[in-house]
């Protein structure tokens, strides 16, 4: 992190709807220049811990604290508000041209002409859109106005900017180049940012901290490396990607590492524990090789089991390949490695993992 200032914290904050709690965050903190990524399923609670965050949704319970203040009379709700910039998952422009829908912010804070002429150009170069100055957002496509909205929300040079799901609705070629555009402009102005998404990927791309966010609480806090290798329970697991999320006993415990039974198999993982404990074995499937030899003594991987492919599906730049070795595990392969092996349903393969690769989730911890 570039700078370790603390521009927003919370404390205790607690939301109900209709009588049902649907956020519960004891502690949350933001620190300028970072961009933090609000992970997790849709309805778990990301889109309401912004907008308490924003102030723009009252908690019945908590405070939110800006560079150490607390926001708590209206006048400091508006000031704080001015620092920020929000965008939603749909464009909310105005019936009016690009170059007018970009100026509403600068407009409000009485800027004059000449700068609002430089600042709207300067802005729109940053999103591509200097082209479409002159033309009605009502004719603008889905990422067009996208890019419109990220525009006027940078215009105003937030202290903080918010994105709630702004790229879900758009299709995946325009949502990819949307999300390299935002990224290089946090990069070049600084702007300390909050992404809700529940894209994995989105998030990895975006930002240098992650929360997932589950039924209202962030269950998990930490760099994307944390929370994507060394997730905190099976539900962080199985959303970020580890697709290998099994039950597994500790059959035997030394200095570091660990014995487990999963099935019919016995599995030799870095960890620590004592037998007979219940354990989460938890592996991503890019960690898994497949080869039609028996490496034997050529891999430096302590587990190598004879499998059968059961199933074999297609996902564009991986195939993915489900295992039976005695358990089920599942492993990701480039198409042309699948060609030059002549894997098939059914094929008698060996796969092979290190124990390093996995991660492993003690039971009540």
């Amino acid at each position: 992190m570039i700078d370790t200032a603390m521009l927003l914290e919370a404390r205790n904050l607690s939301v109900k709807r209709g009588g049902v709690q649907v956020l519960d965050v004891p502690e949350f903190y933001l620190r300028e220049r970072e961009v933090l990524s609000l992970i997790g399923p849709n309805g778990s609670g990301k889109s309401t811990l912004l907008l308490t965050l924003a102030c723009l949704l009252q908690p019945i319970t908590g405070d939110v604290l800006y560079r150490g203040e607390q926001i708590v009379s209206e006048r400091s709700k508006l000031l704080y508000r001015r620092r920020l910039a929000m965008v939603f998952q749909e464009p909310l422009l105005f019936d009016a041209t690009v170059f007018d829908n970009v100026a509403a912010g600068l407009k409000i804070r009485r800027m004059t002409r000449r700068e609002i002429d430089r600042r709207v150009m300067e802005t729109l170069e940053l999103v591509n859109m200097v082209a479409f100055a002159k033309r009605s957002a009502r004719k603008l496509s889905g990422g067009e106005a996208q890019r419109v909205s990220l525009a006027r929300a940078f215009a105003i040079k937030p202290e903080m900017i918010f994105l709630d799901e702004p790229f879900s609705a758009l299709d995946p070629p325009t949502r990819l180049a949307l999300t390299e555009d935002l990224e290089g402009i946090l990069r070049e102005t600084g702007t300390t940012a909050i992404v809700a998404t529940h894209d994995r990927l989105e998030a990895l791309r975006l930002s240098n901290r992650m929360a997932v966010v589950s039924g209202g609480k962030i269950v998990q806090s930490g760099s994307p490396v944390d929370v994507m290798h060394r997730p905190a329970n099976e539900l962080v697991a199985a959303f970020v990607g580890m697709e290998n999320v099994l039950s597994a006993e500790v059959q035997a415990a030394s200095v570091g590492m660990l014995t487990l039974s999963i099935g019919k198999q016995l599995i030799e993982v870095a960890g620590n524990g004592s037998p007979g404990e219940m354990a989460v074995f938890c592996i991503r499937p890019e960690n898994v090789t497949i080869t039609t030899d028996n490496p034997g003594g050529a891999t430096s991987a302590r587990n190598v089991y004879p499998s059968t492919i059961t199933r074999i599906i297609p996902m564009g730049v991986y195939n993915k390949i489900w295992l039976d070795c005695g358990f089920s595990l599942v492993a990701y392969l480039t198409p042309q490695s699948v060609g030059t092996l002549h894997l098939e349903v059914g094929k008698q393969v060996h796969v092979s993992f290190k124990a390093a690769s996995v991660h492993l989730i003690r039971i009540g911890d």
